[in-house]
C-alpha cells in the first residue's frame, strides 16, 4: 500500500506509527508533506519515511492520500491538489469541520472518507468515527477500515451528521477527561496526598475503570452503583458533585462542542 500523508503534525505522525507498527504499510511506501522542513527531517530520521514540501509530489502514484492538516490550511491544499488526484485514489480526511461536499468540490475528487479520530490514536488506543462518500467502493471502504484500525477502534456511521456528534464526544472527549483527572488530582492534594501519588492514583483509576466498563458490558449506572454503598464515602462525594451540577455541566459542554462543530462546517 502506497500512502501520501499531507500534514506532518501530531495526527500525521500517529498514522505513520500505527501503520508501520501493525505492518499495514512499510515506511518506504509512505510519503509525508509539510511546510516545516525541520519537522520533515524529524519524521524521516525517526521512521524512515520519504518527505517533501510539495503536496503534489506527496500524492503522486499513491493508493491512499490522508489529509491531516489544520482547517485553515485547506485552501492551500485545494489549490495544490485540485485536479491532480487520480480517480482511483482514496482520500481520507481528518480535517475538522470539512464536510464531504466541501472536500469533493475543493479537490475535484469523489472517493473521499471523512474521519474524526482522537488523541489516544497516538498510542494506538484511539477511536475513529468515519463515513464514506457515495463514490467510495466496497474495496476502498475495507481499505479505510484497515488504515483506521491501526489507530485503535474504528466505527463506521451511515451519515455525516454523526461526525459532528462524534467530534463533541470522542474528538473533544480526552480534554474533558483530562480536566476531570486534573481536578481529582487537585482535590487529592488539597486533602494532603503528595501530588505524584495523587496523579498515579487518578490515572490508574481511570485506566482500570475504563477497562472494567468495557469488559463488564453493563450499564454505566449499574457499575457506579457497585462502588456506591448506602451512607458511605462515595455516596457523600457523588452528592456534592451532583449538587454542584457536574452532570448538567458535562451535558451542556458536549452540546456546545457539537454546535461549534456544526458551525465550523458551515
Amino acid at each position: 500500500m502506497r500512502l501520501g500523508i499531507v500534514g506532518g503534525g501530531v495526527m500525521g505522525e500517529a498514522f505513520i506509527l500505527g501503520l508501520t507498527t501493525r505492518g499495514i504499510a512499510a515506511a518506504a511506501s509512505i510519503t509525508v508533506s509539510d511546510i516545516r522542513e525541520d519537522r520533515l527531517c524529524e519524521l524521516a530520521n525517526r521512521y524512515g519515511v520519504a518527505v517533501t514540501t510539495d503536496n503534489v509530489e506527496c500524492v503522486r502514484d499513491r493508493d491512499v492520500v490522508i489529509l491531516a492538516v489544520k482547517p485553515q490550511s485547506l485552501p492551500e491544499v485545494y489549490a495544490d491538489l485540485r485536479g491532480r488526484l487520480d480517480p482511483g485514489q482514496l482520500v481520507i480526511s481528518i480535517v475538522a469541520g470539512a464536510r464531504l461536499a466541501q472536500l469533493t468540490v475543493g479537490l475535484d475528487h469523489e472517493p473521499i472518507v471523512r474521519v474524526m479520530p482522537n488523541l489516544p490514536a497516538q498510542i494506538g488506543e484511539g477511536v475513529s468515527v468515519w463515513t464514506a462518500a457515495a463514490r467510495v467502493s466496497a474495496e476502498q471502504r475495507e481499505l479505510a477500515r484497515r488504515i483506521l484500525g491501526a489507530l485503535g477502534r474504528e466505527i463506521a456511521v451511515p451519515d455525516e451528521l454523526y461526525i459532528d456528534m462524534a467530534t463533541a464526544v470522542s474528538g473533544s472527549g480526552p480534554a474533558y477527561i483530562f480536566l476531570f483527572m486534573e481536578a481529582m488530582v487537585d482535590g487529592a492534594v488539597h486533602i494532603g496526598l503528595p501530588r505524584e501519588v495523587a496523579r498515579e492514583l487518578v490515572i490508574q483509576s481511570f485506566v482500570g475503570s475504563a477497562l472494567f466498563a468495557r469488559q463488564a458490558g453493563r450499564h454505566l449506572a449499574e457499575l457506579r452503583n457497585m462502588v456506591t454503598s448506602p451512607g458511605g464515602t462515595t455516596t457523600e462525594g457523588l452528592l456534592m458533585m451532583e449538587d454542584a451540577g457536574i452532570r448538567a455541566a458535562i451535558i451542556r459542554g458536549i452540546v456546545a462542542a457539537y454546535e461549534k462543530s456544526r458551525s465550523l462546517g458551515r
